[in-house]
C-alpha cells in the first residue's frame, strides 16, 4: 500500500487485482476514507487502518464519489465500525445511503438477488444523523487538511470529486476514466472513458474534466485504478474518446443489434487506441480485460441515445 502525502491507496478486492481502489488519507493521526468498495471490501478497509498507525476511532470522515455499488456498496457495513465518522455524498446520492432499499431494488433487476448477495452482500442503511450532503464546493476539514467536494457530473448525476489541496491531487471516481496498470507502455497510462448505464452525459463529462483541469492537479486517484500523472494528455485522449464513442453511438442506433454493434464497435475503438499507445497483447487479451466496462459503456450510449430522442 504506497503512501503519498498520507494517502494510502487500498486494493478492495473487487472483480480482481488492481481493478477497484478505495483510499485513506491521514493527517495528524486523523483519517478520512474515499470511497470503500463493497461488503466484502470492509476488511481490507480496517486493515489498511492498522498499516496506517491509526484505530476506527481515529477515522472522521467516509467520503462517496458517488453512489454506485463498486464504490460506496460497502458503506453500511464500514460506517457501523467507525463510532466517530460521518459519511460525505452528494446530495443526490444521500437518500440511497440512508434507505438503499430502491439501489438494491434496481441492480437486482439486472443482475437477479444471488448474483448481488455474492457480489456484494446485502447493503446496510446509515443513520440520517451520520450522512452529510456536499453541495457544491463544500470543504470537509481532515484535521486542519482541507478537501474540497466538487460537483462533476457526466458519469453520473450524484458524483462529486475530491480536491486534495495540500496534495494538490483530484479523487476522481469514474468522472476521469478508467486506467488499468496492465495497460501501462513506455508511453504512460492507457486511459478511456467510462459511461455508466443510465446517467452518462458527454456535455457534463466534458465540462467535468475541464474543470478538473482548472486546479492544475499533480495527479489524479482513480477508483480504476491508483494514480496517474501527466494529467493534460489523459484529458485529451478523454475528450477525444468521448467524442468518438458518441459518433459510434449514432452510427450504431437503428441497426438490428445495436448493442452488439456498440460492443464490436468500442472494442475495436480501444484496441487501436491501446496498440498505438505501444500495447503489444492485442485486442482478444483487451477484450477480455476491458469486457465488464464496454458492456457497460454501451449500455450506457444506449440510455443516453434513447434519452435524447424525448
Amino acid at each position: 500500500m504506497a503512501t503519498t502525502h498520507g494517502i494510502h491507496t487500498i486494493d478492495t478486492g473487487f472483480v480482481r487485482p488492481q481493478f477497484d481502489a478505495a483510499y485513506l488519507v491521514v493527517e495528524n493521526g486523523r483519517g478520512a476514507f474515499i470511497d470503500c468498495g463493497t461488503n466484502h471490501a470492509v476488511p481490507r478497509m480496517l486493515a489498511a487502518l492498522d498499516e496506517a498507525g491509526i484505530t476506527a476511532a481515529e477515522v472522521d470522515w467516509l467520503i462517496l464519489t458517488h453512489v454506485h455499488l463498486d464504490h460506496a456498496g460497502g458503506a453500511g457495513e464500514l460506517i457501523a465500525q467507525l463510532p466517530n465518522a460521518k459519511l460525505v455524498v452528494h446530495p443526490r446520492g444521500a437518500r440511497h445511503m440512508i434507505d438503499p432499499s430502491a439501489l438494491w431494488a434496481g441492480a437486482s433487476a439486472v443482475y437477479g438477488e444471488a448474483v448481488m448477495e455474492a457480489t456484494y452482500g446485502r447493503l446496510r442503511p446509515i443513520p440520517p444523523e451520520r450522512v452529510i450532503e456536499a453541495p457544491d464546493n463544500y470543504v470537509v476539514d481532515l484535521a486542519g487538511r482541507l478537501l474540497l467536494c466538487i460537483d462533476t457530473p457526466g458519469h453520473a448525476k450524484h458524483h462529486l470529486t475530491v480536491y486534495d489541496e495540500r496534495a494538490n491531487v483530484c479523487f476522481t471516481g469514474d468522472v476521469f476514466g478508467l486506467s488499468y496498470r496492465e495497460f501501462d507502455t513506455a508511453n504512460g497510462p492507457f486511459i478511456l472513458p467510462t459511461t455508466s448505464p443510465v446517467q452518462f452525459d458527454p456535455e457534463a463529462l466534458h465540462a467535468s474534466i475541464k474543470r478538473l483541469l482548472t486546479l492544475h492537479p499533480s495527479g489524479m486517484y482513480l477508483t480504476h485504478y491508483g494514480r496517474v500523472e501527466n494529467i493534460e494528455k489523459l484529458a485529451a485522449d478523454l475528450h477525444q474518446q468521448i467524442d468518438a464513442m458518441v459518433a459510434l453511438a449514432r452510427a450504431a442506433d437503428g441497426q438490428q443489434d445495436r448493442h452488439a454493434a456498440l460492443i464490436e464497435a468500442l472494442t475495436g475503438l480501444y484496441a487501436g487506441r491501446a496498440e498505438a499507445h505501444g500495447w503489444t497483447q492485442g485486442r482478444n487479451a483487451l477484450a477480455q480485460l476491458l469486457h465488464m466496462d464496454i458492456e457497460l459503456n454501451a449500455q450506457g450510449l444506449a440510455v443516453w441515445l434513447d434519452q435524447s430522442r424525448r
